[in-house]
């Protein structure tokens, strides 16, 4: 619900409310009891107005003027002058403007007593009145303030996120470029097919990337994409071992395995020593899942020219504000010499299928 919705359904409820006050007479009617004529229905109407002018001069001015600023005598003792007055405004329309029917309805004597208790009574119920405006218009209050807090923590999210997006487009740019230079190296004419190969790879990674959620397939076209260019360059030596499901109607946020793949071919490959490589993802009907696993050459920072080393610590971050609570992420050694990442990613039943 808009602001502008919430405002009218506000004084749609205000509305509804008062007109269930006004016409209480046509629900106390009974055949002993016939409804009221003209002139005891305005006689009527003078209490409820006199609440309606209570509340809404607390609604309006009182709460926000003195009692959200902490003045809290002058509130309480503004609010008893304005009962005072009201109830001596209505006690002298009762007693010489609209004064009792005496043809139906002959006036009787109240002992002293009485007429105390009778304004005691009216007392309690205009302050039971200026309450009621004082909690309705608190609780309003709070939830635009809560409104106001959630939609401000939604659009830090959001920045945090995109800045997280934008951390990673450089952060895998700079490693495929690292690649591609060493492939120069070793071979020009195949460097070329990887640069018009790196085209595709970006123009998902600036373009199609820029959505909440894409296709599983869309995601696994790109690392099938990945892997390939990342094959050029590989001796003969290392082992790359890729299993990816068929084809899924599964959606997921977008570039959340480029970042173990990353680090598998980054940590897992030697020139010199034998060495593998293995990518697993698989769905079935409540998640995804995406493991790695690499033998272990891990490169110190004099040697290390694939990034920054931000990949993992990034996909954390994105992970808990995607998936809060909907995920299991862990990686580091295997004990048996190698690295293995692991991520699950419980999907909600919205995003499950296209």
């Amino acid at each position: 619900m808009t602001s502008r919705q919430s405002k009218y359904a506000g004084w749609l409820i205000h509305i509804l409310v008062w007109a269930v006050v006004l016409s209480m007479p046509l629900f106390a009617a009974s055949p002993d009891r016939p409804l009221m004529d003209a002139y005891e229905y305005l006689r009527f109407l003078v209490l409820p107005l006199s609440f309606m002018v209570v509340f809404y001069i607390n609604y309006f001015f009182l709460i926000n003027r003195l009692l959200t600023r902490h003045r809290i005598a002058s509130y309480i003792a503004v609010n008893i002058l304005l009962i005072a007055v009201m109830m001596t405004l209505v006690h002298l329309l009762f007693r010489y403007v609209l004064p009792p029917d005496i043809m139906h309805r002959p006036p009787r004597a109240r002992p002293f007593v009485d007429t105390v208790m009778f304004f005691m009574r009216n007392a309690l119920m205009y302050i039971l009145v200026a309450g009621a405006s004082v909690a309705i218009r608190m609780t309003g209050g709070w939830y635009k303030a809560e409104a106001a807090r959630k939609e401000l923590e939604h659009r830090r999210s959001e920045a945090e996120l995109q800045n997280l997006r934008s951390q990673l487009n450089p952060h895998f740019l700079f490693n495929t470029l690292n690649n591609i230079y060493s492939l120069i190296q070793i071979d020009s004419l195949r460097a070329q097919t990887a640069v018009h190969d790196l085209s595709h790879l970006l123009r998902y990674v600036l373009y199609d990337s820029s959505r909440p959620i894409v296709p599983l397939n869309d995601e696994i076209s790109f690392l099938k994409e990945y892997v390939d260019l990342m094959r050029l360059r590989l001796p003969r030596h290392v082992r790359v071992d890729v299993v990816f499901p068929e084809r899924s109607g599964v959606m997921v946020a977008p570039l959340l395995f480029i970042p173990l793949v990353e680090n598998a071919f980054k940590h897992g490959v030697s020139y010199e020593e034998p060495s593998f490589v293995r990518i697993r993802i698989a769905v079935d009907d409540d998640s995804v899942m995406c493991e790695t696993c690499n033998s272990f050459f891990p490169k110190s920072g004099a040697v290390d020219r694939s990034g920054s080393g931000i990949g993992l610590a990034n996909l954390s971050r994105r992970l808990e504000m995607l998936y809060p609570g909907n995920y299991s992420f862990g990686y580091g050694p295997d004990g048996e010499g190698g690295y293995r990442t692991h991520l699950d990613i419980y999907l909600k039943k919205q995003d499950k299928r296209l």
